[in-house]
């Protein structure tokens, strides 16, 4: 479903006009739909009806706890790369035995606590972290259950910096050494591998790459067996694209029948690992323009969000529909347009070359499918305090990260006494 709607003329998230969030929040500001949320999950649930599968929320899309407890309140575990996303997940009330810690660089602390947690499952992406995991889990006196992410070597179609399953990449144990790799992590103490693990990278749009991941995946699953490493769980990670503008969007249907032919009769536990897919088109991020910059090729339209609010564009050049919250009047010329921010580099633009209708001063626009790898990777760059995030649900919203004030910030740092 749609996150937002246009109503006499008015952009409404639900039932919430944005003019009254900018009115009462501020801008800029993230706003998330509750009810799309909610969609979402329950579409991706229902085409993975009959599959003996869970679904694991991949923080990194969207941290914020509020986001993670609804979730959680339908029925999804967490699948988290850091400590901080591990207290994030269990703070919203995740169970500890729905939570996989993934990442291909976690410190002996983190597995500490990770285990002293209890959680589901650990992926393990190299031999070192299997060796290293070994000596926490036996000094803790504990089991670690695990699986190994094996890198297949398969182009998921995507941008390159967020493609995961080339040789080339960082992640997981190369395809062909991952056999080696379980019989070394069978041998050590305090270990216990019950699952392969792979993910291919992100934003996907043609599911066809999972096929050939799933296959080498489900052919590495029955040579374990046959060395007597009993493989009962497969995490088949996330990836799913979602449209931002002209893409064709993902077929579920089609992925989901993908996933019961590759390995569907391989009697495992699936874990899917959705996260840009959950949560990207629930929300936008909400603006107003400061002032409009006519220039002899196009205008600036300058507005009070930047590149430290949303850094896709500069990061990945990405593509966010852009929309007015009050519709142009019948007949009005669009006007091509950059779209930037206040921050002092070339590199602050929100889009560029956007045929726009006329913007002037004190106007309030969006931008679209803002809910993904928006807030979660802001920054406090030219001293621009965070900006607040908002849930929506029907008539209400509620403030689920308040504005971080100026003063909140300084007071951060620490002058050493020798300088004062």
């Amino acid at each position: 479903m749609n996150a937002t709607v246009y109503r006499n003329g008015r952009l409404h998230m639900e039932a919430v006009p944005l003019e009254r969030l900018a009115a009462e929040v501020g801008t800029p500001v993230y706003c998330y739909s509750l009810a799309a949320l909610q969609q979402n999950y329950r579409d991706f649930v229902s085409a993975a009806d009959g599959l003996n599968a869970a679904v694991c929320y991949a923080v990194k899309a969207n941290s914020n706890v509020a986001i993670i407890a609804a979730l959680n309140r339908l029925g999804a575990g967490a699948d988290v790369v850091s400590i901080g996303e591990m207290r994030r997940a269990l703070a919203a009330g995740v169970p500890a035995g729905k939570i996989v810690f993934s990442g291909v660089g976690k410190k002996k602390a983190e597995m500490a606590e990770a285990l002293q947690a209890g959680i589901m499952q650990i992926n393990v992406e190299s031999e070192a972290e299997l060796r290293l995991l070994s000596d926490v889990a036996v000094a803790a006196g504990k089991t670690a259950t695990l699986a190994v992410r094996i890198n297949p070597d398969v182009d998921a179609g995507t941008h390159a910096k967020i493609t995961t399953g080339k040789k080339e990449n960082k992640f997981g144990v190369d395809y062909d050494h991952a056999r080696r790799v379980y019989a070394v992590a069978k041998q050590l103490p305090g270990l216990n591998p019950v699952g392969v693990a792979v993910h291919i990278g992100s934003q996907i749009t043609d599911v066809k790459p999972y096929r050939a991941a799933y296959e080498l995946v489900a052919e590495l699953v029955r040579n374990l067996r046959r060395d007597g490493i009993a493989i009962d769980r497969i995490d088949l990670g996330g990836g799913l694209g979602i449209v931002y503008g002209q893409e064709n969007a993902p077929s579920l249907t089609e992925y989901m029948k993908i996933v019961r032919e590759t390995v569907g009769d391989l009697g495992c536990h699936l874990t899917f690992e959705p996260g840009r897919w959950m949560v990207g088109n629930i929300g936008v991020l909400l603006a107003e323009v400061i002032y409009v910059k006519p220039g002899q090729a196009r205008n600036f339209v300058v507005v009070d969000a930047a590149m430290n609010d949303l850094i896709r564009p500069t990061l990945y050049e990405a593509y966010h529909g852009i929309k007015p919250v009050i519709l142009p009047e019948s007949g009005a010329e669009s006007v091509l347009s950059d779209v930037v921010g206040p921050i002092c580099e070339s590199g602050d633009y929100l889009a560029k070359g956007r045929e726009l209708p006329p913007l002037a001063s004190g106007d309030l626009i969006v931008l679209e499918s803002a809910g993904a790898y928006g807030a979660v990777m802001a920054s406090t760059y030219n001293t621009r305090p965070l900006v607040p995030e908002v849930l929506v649900d029907g008539e209400r919203y509620a403030v689920i990260r308040p504005r971080q004030t100026l003063e909140e910030l300084l007071a951060a740092d620490r002058v050493p006494p020798w300088l004062k």
